[in-house]
């Protein structure tokens, strides 16, 4: 392991943004200061006054391993999201087989090891009869339990309702959930069907995965979190009307935590016209009133965590009609470029991206070192050169599925250089080869 210093960075961090050094000693920060004095041994990085900001923690990603490989893997993904500024994930359990028990848990991480590029947690499934697993999970077995409540792309939904109050009173750490209410979905479905036939437009997406069936599910499941005093968080929410159930408190003072995707952010119900069953994603992109909401909330603190959702298909997959094509899309190698363009559109600030996307999913999770960019800590951090723009080809894309939403566009910043651990992985657009993910610990529990 080798020293680096960091000279001449703006870095983004705890609220603020301010100039300093960083010192990095094998995968640790070992000092943060200004004019550090090393010697000509150790690699050095003028950034120029580019920023520096901890890696992104993106606490939902699917990598589709083990089982659907042939639409991504731990090793490309990883790849793409170390591109992207992303230097730690959590990974979903909708796989084959599912990650329902320790058994494939244990795999998982047999999987990542010395493969992955970022650092990376898995999620244990639940579902209707694994309870018992669900009570013998330790600490560090998984970074959380993942509770589909809406029907969703991997079959993994959990509907019975004794299932679920037994999951709410015994989780012995975070409960993370999908909310949409199916009998809603489905009678929605049933409606497009009658009016349409088999070829639903994608306009329809909205009305069917819609608002109502979203809040349904939303208050379902934090009425159950109040009544077992669980740790809740609420992932990839969608609408306005969501939003009155949550707090705006600090997340320090809040048991029941909401994340917003880049997606929900980004696009909006008019984008259909233009990108069709590409955007096409559970819960539905919805209204420009509805992405609004989610900014403002964003903003204010009722919405804690951004993530990306990354749910990579092939476009052959994508292609398909409505019933049939796939939900998701793939987001990791664009996430901190997009999330600063909104922050030129004046839409977000650096700190509030550096705030939800960084230290609030390491606060919650309660993810070891990680997050901050802190004395002592893990040396996961990402350069943006904010003077270089960066135009999204098939020719640059890592994903294994070889396509993005963000074709054509050309974004306002470059992520310039990425450190998972104290190594340089990527820099000027190449990947150095360096594997030096690990598996996160976590010191928060019920």
């Amino acid at each position: 392991m080798s020293k680096i210093i960091i000279r001449n960075a703006k870095i983004i961090n705890e609220g603020s943004i301010f100039e300093a050094d960083i010192l990095v000693d094998g995968e640790r920060i070992e000092r943060i200061a200004p004019n550090i004095s090393v010697d000509n041994k150790v690699c050095a990085i003028d950034a120029d006054g580019r920023y520096l900001m901890p890696g992104m923690i993106d606490d939902q990603v699917h990598c589709r391993e083990p089982g659907l490989t042939h639409k991504a893997d731990l090793v490309t993904e990883s790849c793409a999201a170390i591109a992207g500024g992303i230097t730690s994930f959590m990974e979903m359990p909708n796989v084959e087989p599912k990650t329902t028990n320790k058994k494939a848990l244990d795999d998982k991480y047999l999987r990542a090891k010395d493969r992955c590029r970022t650092n990376y947690g898995f999620y244990l499934g639940a579902t209707n009869t694994n309870i018992e697993v669900v009570k013998s999970l330790q600490l560090n077995d998984a970074c959380g339990i993942k509770a589909f409540l809406g029907a969703s792309t991997g079959n993994m939904l959990v509907n019975d309702p004794q299932a679920l109050e037994l999951l709410f009173e015994h989780a012995p750490i975070m409960v993370v959930t999908h909310c949409e209410d199916s009998p809603t979905i489905w009678e929605n479905e049933a409606a497009a069907k009658e009016k349409y036939g088999l070829e639903v437009p994608m306009s329809e997406h909205p009305y069917i995965r819609s608002d109502l069936a979203c809040y349904k599910s939303s208050s379902y499941a934090i009425g159950l979190a109040k009544k077992y005093d669980a740790l809740l968080h609420v992932l990839h929410l969608t609408s306005e009307k969501e939003m009155a159930l949550f707090s705006d408190k600090h997340r320090s003072e809040k048991r029941i935590t909401a994340e917003v995707c880049l997606h929900h952010l980004w696009f909006e119900e008019s984008d259909y016209e233009k990108h069709g069953t590409n955007i096409k994603c559970n819960p539905a992109i919805k209204s420009k009133a509805d992405k609004l909401a989610l900014q403002e909330a964003l903003r204010e603190g009722r919405i804690d965590v951004i993530a990306t959702d990354h749910a990579p298909h092939t476009s052959e997959e994508k292609l398909a009609t409505y019933f049939d094509a796939p939900a998701g899309l793939p987001l990791v190698q664009h996430a901190v470029p997009a999330l600063f363009d909104l922050v030129d559109q004046g839409i977000l600030t650096h700190e509030i991206v550096v705030d939800r996307a960084c230290h609030a999913p390491a606060d919650l999770f309660g993810v070891e070192d990680r997050g901050y960019i802190r004395e002592g800590y893990y040396a996961d951090l990402v350069l943006v050169d904010m003077k270089k723009p960066y135009a999204v080809n098939k020719e640059n894309i890592l994903y294994k599925c070889g396509w993005s939403p963000f074709e054509g566009h050309i974004f306002n910043s470059t992520i310039d250089t990425t450190i998972v651990n104290g190594t340089i992985v990527y820099e000027d657009g190449i990947l150095t080869g360096a594997i030096t993910g690990k598996r996160m610990t976590y010191n928060r529990s019920r």
